[in-house]
């Protein structure tokens, strides 16, 4: 008997429980009127981990709602752009377009790089959604179907009229992957209009952005498809003096994975090849001969151009480059990576001294190459 009455209130307490959800679930929204709201975005995040999408306006933001007095037409709120042609501050319509479509609207918003002024547009997705005063559409008071942002139509539900509107504004994280690394800023601005009254309020956000890619640091060189180039010394031979000497010029650039705006890069370049080096550090030897004597060696000196200026290096030494912030840049697409991104121009010159012909072998040299770089760790 006692077993029986037991189970007797438990379902009765499950049955006051399920009655009770419901009705926390469906709260009227609050009268409110527009007023101007700003947010305020600001992440960091590496492009080896993706943030997902980006809520500005978490769905449901409620702008206007006002069951009591309908000649305020919230029901009819939108939202327009300053400009139909210009991204600057977002790009749509920028008066009330009546569409009846349901669907989400986009806007095309410019963001800017601080380092470079490189410039992208990232589609911010905007959409409102209508509210009732009472629950004739559905539980919750909400119709449940986006609208493009700029429109004013007011679906009715059992020819009931909505008397408020919630926004929803969202940039996709795949829309976000088309920024590189860098430090980027937008602002998006929106009016506020109702089909009785204009300029109601303004809402509004700005993005602060700084993304870094260090799984995509490189050593470019932009003239060679393959990461270890095979470059030609350019040696010319003078009869009149009887002597051998020459250069050549690499382009090669250094892409920091932070946008160009690490504190300094660091470089080193080695003589790589399995014979000690002569006495300028870097040096080419006769491929055939297989000696190690100085008439089957070549030497040379290596040379990096940095913002215009030559930089002497010298071989397994590290030089640190600084003032990337303002170094000269070079705007490249590198392997693997389907954006163009700015890397620091940094030309390596190969010189030979010109030396007596007879006092070499004939016949082929070759040397081999390192260059390293180093980018400093937890920047920005």
């Amino acid at each position: 008997m006692k077993r029986a009455i037991r189970g007797l209130m438990w379902v009765m307490l499950s049955t006051a429980l399920l009655v009770m959800v419901p009705r926390a679930f469906a709260q009227r929204p609050p009268e409110t009127h527009p007023v101007s709201e700003h947010r305020d975005i600001v992440m960091s995040w590496d492009r080896s981990a993706m943030p997902g999408d980006v809520e500005v306006f978490p769905r449901r933001t409620l702008v206007g709602y006002d069951r009591n007095d309908t000649s305020t037409r919230y029901g009819g709120l939108h939202f327009v752009c300053q400009s139909s042609s210009s991204a600057a501050h977002g790009k749509c319509p920028t008066s009330d377009t009546g569409e009846t479509d349901v669907g989400v609207g986009v806007i095309p918003l410019t963001f800017i790089e601080r380092r470079t002024n490189m410039q992208v547009d990232i589609y911010v997705r905007a959409a409102i959604e209508r509210a009732f005063g009472s629950r004739v559409c559905r539980s919750d008071y909400w119709q449940g179907d986006y609208f493009p942002a700029w429109t004013s139509f007011e679906s009715t539900c059992s020819l009931e009229a909505p008397v408020g509107t919630g926004l929803y504004l969202t940039v996709l994280g795949s829309d976000m992957e088309r920024l590189v690394a860098g430090v980027w800023s937008a602002t998006l601005e929106l009016r506020v209009d109702s089909p009785v009254s204009k300029g109601l309020a303004t809402y509004s956000a700005s993005f602060d952005l700084t993304i870094t890619d260090r799984d995509a640091v490189a050593i470019y060189f932009p003239h060679f498809d393959e990461i270890s180039p095979h470059v030609g010394m350019n040696l010319r031979y003078d009869p009149i003096t009887q002597t051998v000497g020459g250069g050549t010029t690499v382009d090669m650039c250094l892409y920091d994975g932070l946008g160009s705006q690490a504190p300094y890069l660091g470089v080193t370049v080695r003589d790589s090849g399995g014979r000690a080096p002569g006495p300028s550090g870097f040096s080419a030897w006769h491929r055939d001969s297989g000696g190690s004597g100085d008439n089957a060696r070549l030497d040379y000196n290596v040379t990096l151009d940095y913002n215009g200026a030559p930089l002497p290096m010298r071989n397994g030494v590290e030089e640190q480059l600084t003032g990337i912030d303002t170094a000269k840049l070079k705007l490249v697409v590198l392997p693997g990576m389907s954006q163009p991104v700015f890397c620091v121009d940094t030309p390596l010159r190969l010189n030979m001294p010109r030396v007596p012909i007879a006092e070499k072998q004939p016949g082929y040299y070759r040397g081999d190459l390192k260059v390293e770089l180093r980018v400093p760790t937890g920047v920005p």
